[in-house]
């Protein structure tokens, strides 16, 4: 029952749910006679998928959590225990390239713990990612960054976490083991307060490395014409918003 709620809770993250599920409440409200209430939660459930789908909107929204770890360059990270890599997809496009190098992917969590373990900041990365079946996440990010330079012999797995709170305690069980403490953490700047949150409270010190994720908006259409992406944009960030007020009533 409370995996299907929290399944549910998430599911309103994403702008045209919630705005489908409120269209829905005013229609009742509409059937029963409550015309002023039914009006408005129709009016409100449209306007708010309308309002995140503007590009603009949804950079707007996802800075709130962007600007508050600043990107820093690899090179320049102090010396930690170890390089802790996040997963965030399996899709690596850039694999089917003839050549590619770890300094040509400005957005890529793997091709930034590549840099900073290739300008010796630590001499092991740990990859974090489960799976729901079959090859894990952090096993299909072995295989990729091989390709940005970085041998097997320097990397750990972990490979039973399905969410950013597992991603933390498996990784720290790993590290305890080893003496890590001190970690460079990699993953998106969207995403980046939540998992600094919960690693500290694992108990690692936390250098943050945030990956942007930029979006091209040098024309008006770019930057104001409602679109698909910019509403996903914009539910991802929610999601981190709702993930990130759930960490801190659990501390």
């Amino acid at each position: 029952m409370l995996p299907s709620m929290q399944a549910f809770a998430v599911s309103l993250t994403y702008p045209p749910t919630l705005s489908l599920w409120l269209f829905a409440l005013g229609a009742v409200a509409l059937l029963l006679r409550r015309r002023r209430a039914g009006a408005a939660l129709l009016a409100f459930s449209l306007a708010w998928s309308l309002l995140w789908s503007i590009p603009r909107a949804s950079d707007g929204l996802r800075g709130l959590l962007e600007r508050r770890y600043p990107v820093v360059a690899e090179g320049e990270l102090p010396k930690v225990d170890a390089i802790v890599v996040l997963g965030g997809g399996s899709r690596y496009a850039w694999l089917e390239r003839a050549q590619v190098r770890p300094e040509d992917l400005e957005n890529s969590r793997l091709a930034a713990g590549a840099r900073a373990w290739l300008a010796g900041r630590a001499p092991t990365i740990i990859l974090s990612g489960g799976s729901e079946g079959g090859e894990s996440e952090a096993r299909m990010m072995a295989t990729a960054i091989a390709r940005l330079g970085v041998p097997a012999s320097a990397l750990l797995l972990e490979e039973r976490s399905h969410d950013t709170r597992e991603n933390a305690s498996f990784t720290a069980a790993l590290a305890d083991r080893r003496g890590m403490r001190r970690i460079a953490l990699i993953t998106s700047s969207l995403h980046m307060p939540r998992a600094n949150l919960l690693f500290r409270d694992a108990g690692f010190t936390v250098i943050p490395v945030p990956v942007p994720e930029r979006a091209a908006r040098d024309t008006w259409r770019q930057r104001w014409l409602p679109s698909r992406s910019a509403l996903w944009r914009s539910g991802r960030a929610w999601k981190e918003f709702a993930g990130l007020l759930v960490a801190h009533l659990r501390k």
